[in-house]
């Protein structure tokens, strides 16, 4: 595993966002959904998608807080922008969301 340094690290805008929006991804070779998650008034909404189709339904997704890395640039995916990555903990297909222990304000920055 490569190693970074803290300036690597702190490049890297992790923020809280709540679901607001889940649809199904027919276009994608692997099942995702498309989210719009909230990350506050700085931020606003940004849409994603993500390949966590075995793990959560998406009438369980709205409203759940996550963890998301808001400063990447664009991404096509299929013929979807994706705007941020969400994180999470990957074993094998499934993939379970990163998210606050207790409920917190949008767009709190994680450090």
């Amino acid at each position: 595993m490569e190693t970074i340094n803290w300036s690597d690290f702190s490049k890297v805008d992790m923020r809280v966002g709540t679901i607001v929006s889940v649809n199904d991804f027919p276009e994608v070779r692997n099942p995702a959904y498309k989210l719009e998650i909230d990350f506050g008034p700085e931020i606003g909404i940004k849409k994603t998608s993500a390949q966590i189709t075995t793990v959560y339904k998406k009438e369980d997704l709205i409203g759940k807080q996550i963890v998301a890395v808001v400063n990447f640039p664009k991404k096509q995916i299929a013929n979807f922008m994706s705007e941020c990555l969400v994180l999470g903990a990957v074993n094998n297909k499934d993939v379970t969301l990163l998210h606050p222990g207790l409920k917190v304000e949008n767009g709190l920055k994680i450090s």
